[in-house]
């Protein structure tokens, strides 16, 4: 009987071990699945680091437009200003851009001649 005994209790041992790798081997297998879709989530998703770093680009480009933007409202109202206190820079602007020119005045056109 002791044969049969140790025989009985080694086959046990055997389908014990083989229930823990069986159970063993899905836990991980899960654990890695449900890993590696949090990681594509986390890089991915919605609010991922790739849309992140997108926003953050987004951002800089914008704020570098609004500085443009006030440098040039500001320049503008510079001109304004000007356009409405002062008559020599109107009278030159008049002269320069217009061909103005106040009465008596000659007014001389250059014109170049056309390279051949």
């Amino acid at each position: 009987m002791r044969t049969r005994w140790w025989g009985r209790r080694k086959s046990h041992r055997r389908y014990v071990k083989y229930k823990q790798r069986r159970g063993k081997g899905l836990v991980p297998k899960i654990l890695l699945l449900v890993g590696v879709i949090l990681i594509i989530i986390f890089f991915f998703g919605d609010h991922g680091i790739y849309k992140l770093y997108d926003k953050k680009k987004e951002k800089e480009q914008l704020l570098e437009e609004i500085d443009r933007l006030r440098e040039q409202q500001q320049k503008l109202l510079g001109e304004r200003e000007r356009l409405e206190s002062d008559l020599e820079y109107i009278e030159q602007l008049a002269r320069e851009k217009h061909r103005m020119a106040k009465p008596g005045e000659k007014v001389f056109r250059v014109i170049e001649k056309p390279e051949e």
